[in-house]
Parts: structure tokens; sequence; C-alpha cells
């Protein structure tokens, strides 16, 4: 799952790869917003916020707002960085580090006592985009920019765009081409809106430990991919 990269990934690496990430993104978007009433999986609205605090001439809330834009793009500048070194070092663990650090920040945060998250929500905040801003560099590397799992308006734009496409390429090939980039688009949609959903039920029975549903997914694709490398080389051990 998180072991291909580039060309030597396959519809079903991605399927898997989209349906995981993008039911992990629902969930921190929900509950991070009942629980500290700002948006943690993406920017496109807090560059409105900033921008009208900016015309109100409040210049405290609106640096509050870039640091939201900030956090985020540190989390996908760092998730690349820590690929490119660790790439140098041990390919092995150069996506598992990474996974790593975002499942240590959700952790942490659904560990906290409810009364800190009140006191500093901004900071909540900020920590959980970084965490989204580190899945979402790493999945468009490994997909080499083909699935984005932490926000939808440019899924459903695409989405709009190859449905139309539908009714002018006709040749097999396209159409199989389409097919397949809808069927992908179509499962990031859907597990978003389901974690979404897993994420706002949870929060009200739990509260923020509902993070740990998504800690225990990522752990366990770890142990999926850890597992499955042992497997395809003990297999190529005994054919050889």
């Amino acid at each position: 799952m998180f072991r291909h990269r580039g060309k030597s990934r396959t519809l079903t690496h991605n399927l898997k790869l989209a349906s995981l990430l993008s039911f992990v993104a629902g969930i921190v978007n929900v509950s991070g917003l009942f629980a500290v009433q700002r948006l943690t999986t993406n920017v496109t609205g807090h560059f409105a916020f900033f921008a009208d605090e900016m015309a109100k001439k409040n210049f405290d809330q609106a640096i509050v707002y870039l640091l939201f834009i900030l956090a985020f793009l540190l989390g996908a500048f760092f998730s690349n960085l820590l690929v490119e070194l660790i790439s140098k070092v041990n390919e092995r663990f150069i996506n598992s580090i990474p996974v790593g650090i975002e499942i240590s920040i959700l952790t942490f945060i659904a560990f906290l006592d409810p009364a800190k998250i009140f006191e500093w929500p901004n900071m909540v905040a900020c920590l959980l985009l970084f965490s989204m801003g580190l899945q979402n560099a790493l999945v468009t590397s490994l997909s080499n920019s083909v699935v984005r799992t932490t926000h939808l308006t440019g899924l459903f734009t695409d989405l709009g765009i190859e449905l139309s496409q539908l009714f002018f390429y006709k040749e097999k090939e396209q159409q199989q081409k389409l097919t397949s980039s809808i069927k992908l688009r179509l499962t990031i949609i859907a597990f978003f809106f389901f974690g979404g959903i897993t994420g706002g039920y949870g929060y009200l029975l739990i509260g923020i430990k509902v993070l740990l549903v998504s800690v225990i997914i990522l752990i366990g694709a770890l142990i999926y991919d850890s597992v499955k490398l042992q497997l395809v080389s003990l297999r190529r051990k005994y054919l050889r």
C-alpha cells in the first residue's frame, strides 16, 4: 500500500491508499471541527478567513489564520523532506517514518485533557493541520499526484470533468482510463464522507479520543505493509 511509488503503482494500490487515508482525513476533519471549531484538514477556508480579518484590520486574528496555513505547508514540506532524506539511507523506512509522525501527533491530541484543548484550540488546530499536510504530501508523492485525501474541492472538479468526458471519449482504452479515475475519485469522496460520519458520532460518544480510530487504522496499514513485504521476500527466497 505504502511501498509502491510512482509508475509501479496500480489502480488497486491507489484504491487501498485512497480509501484508508481519506477515511482517516474524514475523521480528523469532523472531530477537529467539533473539538476546536476550526478547519483541520485543508487551508482553502483559512485563506478566506485570513483575507476577511485583514480587511477588518483584525491583524491578531489574521495572523492566527496565517499560522494555520503555514502549519499545513510545513507538514507537506517536512513530509517530502523526510522522504528525500530517508531514501538516501534506507528506502524501507521511507514511508513508515512520516506515517509514524502522523500517528504520534494524533495519539498525543487524543489523550490531551479536554480543558487543555479548550485552552489551546489554535495550537491543537495547527498540530492537526501539520499532520494532514504531512499525510497529503506523502500520498501525493506515493501516487505520482493521482491521490489526494484531505480535501474534496479539486476532486469534485476533476470528477465533473471526467464524467462529462464519458460522453465524448468512446475508444475502449479511453473509457477504461476514465472509468478507473472516476472509481478512484468516488472512493476518496465516499470514504472521506464515512470518515466524517465516524468522526462526528465518535466525538459525541468519546470526545477527541475518536482520533484513536485513525491511529489504529494507520498502525494496521503499516503492519499490513510490513507483513506483506516479509511474505514477498520469503516467496522470492524459496522460489530461487
